[in-house]
């Protein structure tokens, strides 16, 4: 199956810097629409079988674009909304609260998923729901399935299940709104990373705390 991992267009919290995992979420900005907008076109030469969104507002709202040309119905499930922050909701990302919620997720990739979030989820029951999600898509046969989710999320379980992405890379490499991580493979199989925001080697921007990329120590870049 080809897995493209899409990032929801840029909201309100994304521009303050904050960490807004909560249900429903917030909405879209200007930007945010107009990003959406583009994905069609982003998407035109992708034979597009389904196309899952979560829970979240924002989601839902960046690809109802891409559906309406498609003529898709998206699918809702909530096993692919952002790593739940717990405890450190709507911190600053860079505050030194905030600076544990990309370490933890992390730290999960890494393969401490016993690690709990502050008040949240810990990486076997982050990754597990998200497994669980692609696992749907890849037993319906489907050839080509777009997801759109969020930044952490699907930074991070890319790095926990793509051979060839490690945490460091991950790490250091943001997912602006909208970027796609594009992957091919199977939950049987395994998979492999075939680009990171329109590249496999400087994956580029982000947009707020989720998106950003962090330094060795676990502090923004």
């Amino acid at each position: 199956m080809r897995l493209l991992l899409v990032r929801h267009g840029q909201t309100p919290s994304n521009v303050a810097g904050v960490l807004d995992t909560g249900i429903p979420g917030p909405g879209l900005t200007d930007l945010g629409e107009r990003q959406a907008a583009a994905l069609p076109e982003v998407f035109a030469d992708e034979d597009i079988e389904a196309l899952y969104v979560s829970d979240l507002v924002r989601t839902q709202l960046t690809a109802a674009p891409l559906a309406a040309a498609r003529g898709l119905t998206p699918i809702v499930r909530e096993g692919i909304r952002e790593l739940a922050a717990g405890d450190l909701e709507m911190l600053p990302g860079t505050s030194a609260r905030g600076l544990l919620y990309l370490r933890t997720a992390f730290a999960w990739s890494a393969g401490d998923t016993a690690l709990r979030m502050p008040g949240g989820e810990n990486g076997d029951e982050a990754l597990g729901r998200y497994d669980a999600v692609v696992a749907e898509a890849a037993a319906s046969g489907a050839g080509t399935v777009v997801m759109v989710s969020h930044g952490a999320a699907i930074r991070v379980w890319t790095a926990a299940r793509a051979h060839n992405v490690d945490v460091a890379f991950a790490e250091r490499h943001g997912l602006d709104n909208t970027g796609v991580v594009v992957l091919e493979g199977s939950p049987t199989d395994g998979w492999k990373a075939l680009s990171w925001a329109g590249t496999t080697v400087t994956p580029a921007g982000d947009g707020g705390p989720t998106g950003r990329p962090v330094d060795a120590d676990g502090t923004p870049a």
